[in-house]
């Protein structure tokens, strides 16, 4: 046994309060790092060790410890190892093989700063033997059934005879860290067998309220059909009826299967329908026989994993106001592969009228599926999607849950909307005229137009007569810069009542006088000084008092106009009541993404998503491509209700430079409204062209100090973002999948 010593070298200072057993830290930035001295020990023989690790702070999710051994090649990222929580609190460890000698080694514990504490941290040297045995007991646990464990054991064997005890031991290490897999599966495969369904979510001690599972079906495949129903059979929640209504099937099985699972389970219920009506007829003949408190929907070729109906009841339970709810959802093909999970927002309602995010699985409030009238003849394909937009207009927000848990494994076989949107292109025409019609029963002005992808753009209409927007430009020379910015809104832009406000922070070269000169000639720009030190949020505040629109629009200087409607997209979200800032989508000059909307809470603050991506990538289940509701969006383009601005105060003039969008985003959410995203607005941002990068002292301590201050004011509110998901990671590439999931 190896105990191990920490010294801070970058980042991070030790506090008040520490003792022999354990010592307080504050990490002054976003990537604090020790070294460790290994006591007795100059040098590390390679080999297998046991590392074990006591680390602790308030906030949770923050701490993520990696090592970086250094082999005497210099510390490389490829080679971090990762530690893991144990599941005890504060505890984390990893079993790792050292390939050579360790010369030195580093620790960075957690992206982001803050306070946190460590106790004991020690290294244990296992023989091959020991180390084998403890990696495939860990992979065994991982593996669910005898068929899984006895394959497993397969494979080992397969391994031992081929490389030997030396290429047994390390296949199994990179079973064992989830380097390869011995299935040739894939890293959501990998996630299903360590986490199952996902986040953890506390179970309340309630009732069990019944739970009536919809099920219409037609002509469903033997195979399909019963195990769709087993799914349900073989729930661990008891409390449950099946209420399946068969729309006429012409093949002679439906019938008789039915008929059999229904004599061997009194809570099968079943309707044979005389005449064929389609799914919305026959969902409603389901829904006849509903008699619980909520009805769950089912397609009849789709699968619940067990958990799904008790999963359900206690969220219900520990949110009794929930009227609504919905789950995460993945595919399963025909040899019972799980992939491609989507891993949803909480209710976002601007995605729910790009796509269907509701479904699947999706549970409603028996009593509210009856009041709007049941399911809708017409809307075939989308009728859920129908019937959720009728449902939520009746509701507030607060009563629609998400259950961030994978409850749904839709099946993807030929003919299904699952393995294709454009399998069932009525249903697309179908989801256009159910958004359409519910933006008029809701008084919203404006179109819905069906996208190449199969999802739908909503075009809202700008008021007549249009609102002012002053576009406030703040500078300091860089005349070319300032002059490519004004010159493509001024000869691009299609929306006519706009003014352009620059405001000049200590300009000095002449050509950006005699530019300043030249432009004001255009009756729409003005010039406003602002003679004082850089701060970003006091430039713009200092502009919007003089500001004559009633719409503000923050510009950084370095932006670039590519779409000529960009502004009528922004102005037609700024205008919604229940609506506050509202972003673009930014590309850098090499048509890569930029920022596509701000993920709170990844790498310790804030994050854009899909940053450095091509220009047109989809983004998780096409987001990067549809409007939605974000936490935050960035102030290189942003625009905002002025009594919206001065409802909350502007800018917060204590963030001078970073982050000061972030913050003026959180609490515009925080007084009630939505902040929103479009990808139609589209525009190059040469990003940080007049500033430069964060490269000396004094900007790296001002930066520090600022991600302090965020984390001081929002506390546990930046690791969890209600646009995000708990399931995927906040220290990786945004929308990867977390290791571990996060508690939502």
């Amino acid at each position: 046994m190896i105990t191990i010593s920490v010294s801070p070298c970058s980042e991070v200072r030790r506090e008040a309060g520490s003792d022999a057993a354990r010592l307080n830290w504050c990490a002054t930035g976003t990537d604090p790092q020790f070294m460790l001295s290994m006591d007795g020990h100059g040098y590390l023989q390679g080999g297998w060790y046991q590392v074990s690790l006591d680390i602790r702070s308030e906030r949770q999710g923050v701490v993520a410890p990696v090592l970086y051994p250094d082999y005497g090649h210099g510390m490389q990222e490829h080679e971090r190892i990762e530690l893991q929580t144990t599941g005890a609190p504060g505890q984390y460890g990893a079993l790792v093989r050292f390939p050579h000698t360790v010369h030195a080694m580093r620790m960075d514990p957690m992206a982001a700063a803050g306070t946190f504490s460590t106790g004991s941290m020690t290294l244990r040297r296992l023989s091959r033997y020991s180390a084998a045995m403890m990696m495939l007991a860990g992979i065994l646990r991982r593996r669910r059934g005898k068929r899984a464990k006895l394959a497993m054991l397969k494979w080992v064997l397969a391994r031992l005879v081929k490389g030997g005890p030396a290429g047994l031991g390390a296949a199994l290490h990179d079973e064992y860290a989830g380097v390869s897999t011995f299935d040739a599966g894939n890293d959501y495969e990998r996630w299903v067998r360590l986490y199952g369904c996902g986040a953890n979510v506390p179970h309340a001690d309630a009732g069990e309220p019944l739970i009536s599972v919809l099920m219409p079906v037609y002509n469903t495949p033997e195979k399909w059909l019963r195990r769709s129903i087993g799914s349900v059979i073989g729930q661990d929640y008891r409390n449950w009826e099946l209420c399946i209504a068969d729309d006429a099937s012409t093949q002679p099985h439906v019938r008789r299967v039915l008929q059999e699972f229904a004599g061997m389970d009194a809570r099968i219920k079943i309707a044979f329908r005389e005449r064929n009506g389609h799914i919305s007829a026959t969902s409603n003949s389901a829904l006849e026989l509903a008699s619980g408190e909520y009805v769950a929907l089912l397609d009849h070729d789709d699968e619940l994993p067990p958990t799904a109906l008790s999963d359900v009841a206690a969220a219900l339970a520990a949110n009794p106001h929930w009227r609504m709810l919905y789950t995460d959802e993945d595919k399963v093909d025909e040899l019972g592969r799980r992939y491609d999970p989507y891993f949803k927002p909480d209710w976002n309602y601007e995605l729910f009228l790009s796509q269907n995010c509701f479904s699947h699985l999706g549970v409603f409030e028996t009593r509210l599926v009856r009041e709007v009238g049941g399911f809708r003849e017409g809307l075939e394909g989308s009728q859920d999607w129908d019937l959720a937009l009728r449902c939520c207009e009746r509701v507030d927000a607060s009563e629609i849950g998400h259950l961030a848990k994978v409850l749904y494994h839709w099946r993807a076989i030929p003919g299904s909307t699952a393995l294709a949107v454009g399998e069932k292109s009525y249903a697309v025409t179908a989801g256009e005229r159910a958004v359409r019609e519910h933006l008029h029963r809701v008084g919203a002005a404006g179109r819905v137009l069906s996208t190449e992808w199969g999802h739908h753009r909503l075009q809202y209409d700008v008021p007549v007569p249009a609102p002012r927007v002053s576009l406030i430009v703040p500078t300091r020379d860089r005349v070319a810069l300032l002059k490519m910015c004004v010159e493509s809104i001024l000869t691009r832009t299609t929306y006519t009542d706009y003014e352009i406000l620059i405001v000049d922070n200590q300009s000095v070269e002449p050509e950006t006088a005699e530019y300043f000169a030249e432009v004001v000639c255009d009756p729409r720009v003005r010039v406003l000084p602002y003679d004082a030190p850089f701060n970003y949020s006091a430039i713009n505040n200092h502009a919007v008092r003089h500001a004559s629109g009633s719409i503000i629009g923050l510009i950084n200087n370095d932006i670039e106009v590519i779409t000529p409607e960009w502004l009528d997209e922004m102005v037609g979200h700024a205008v919604r009541p229940d609506v506050g800032a509202v972003g673009a989508m930014l590309y850098y000059p090499n048509d890569t993404i930029q920022h596509a909307g701000v993920i709170v809470g990844l790498h310790g603050v804030a994050g854009h998503a899909y940053s450095a991506k091509p220009r047109g990538y989809p983004g998780q289940m096409n987001r990067a491509r549809l409007t939605q509701s974000l936490s935050a969006v960035t102030a290189a383009c942003l625009l905002v209700r002025r009594e919206v601005f001065d409802a909350v105060g502007g800018l917060d003039e204590a963030i001078c430079v970073a982050f000061n969008d972030v913050d003026f985003c959180l609490r515009v959410r925080e007084a009630g409204y939505r902040n929103v995203w479009t990808p139609f607005a589209e525009l190059y941002h040469h990003e940080s062209a007049s500033r430069g990068l964060e490269d000396t002292p004094e900007k790296i301590e001002r930066f520090q100090r600022e991600v302090l201050f965020m984390n001081q004011r929002w506390g546990d509110t930046l690791s969890v973002d209600p646009a995000y998901n708990p399931n995927l990671t906040l220290h990786g590439e945004p929308f990867g999948l977390a290791f571990p999931p996060r508690s939502p």
